[in-house]
């Protein structure tokens, strides 16, 4: 099992758009780094949702149920298509009891090298085990690790 983070703006499509949906096709992805991140999912990998700009944190766990397929937004634009932009579809598993901020993120020495610090803008990447873990702990303690 991979493990994974995406991002969303809460305002565009938070959590709450998400669990109210129960399944999201996750799509409009145009930077390469992170299709190729979206084509490498697979069935079953786990999923950290992020809210970015507004109170940026961690705010539930997700699933990923279906794997790559051509993304149907571009369909219709063969300028788009030749891009290979793909999507994935993803269920929620659960909210976390608290979201684990971004700031309690950079705090964190476990997650210096995290990928959400090292490449800020990228909006889907690979998270490894024990920084997934370690974030699961900290979205369900009552005190900061």
């Amino acid at each position: 099992m991979n493990y994974w983070l995406v991002k969303s703006e809460p305002d565009v499509y938070g959590w709450d758009h998400f669990v109210k949906q129960g399944r999201a096709v996750w799509d409009g992805v145009r930077n390469y780094q992170a299709r190729n991140n979206l084509k490498a999912m697979q069935a079953g990998d786990e999923v950290l949702f992020y809210h970015s700009v507004t109170k940026p944190g961690v705010v539930g766990l997700a699933r990923v149920c279906k794997t790559a397929y051509p993304d149907p937004t571009v369909a219709d634009d063969p300028a788009q298509q030749k891009f290979g932009w793909v999507v994935v579809e993803l269920e929620p598993i659960m909210p976390f009891e608290q979201p684990v901020a971004l700031a309690r993120i950079k705090a964190e020495p476990m997650l210096a090298n995290i990928g959400l610090i090292k490449q800020s803008r990228l909006s889907v990447m690979p998270i490894r085990p024990d920084e997934f873990e370690l974030i699961l702990k900290m979205a369900h303690a009552n005190v900061a690790l």
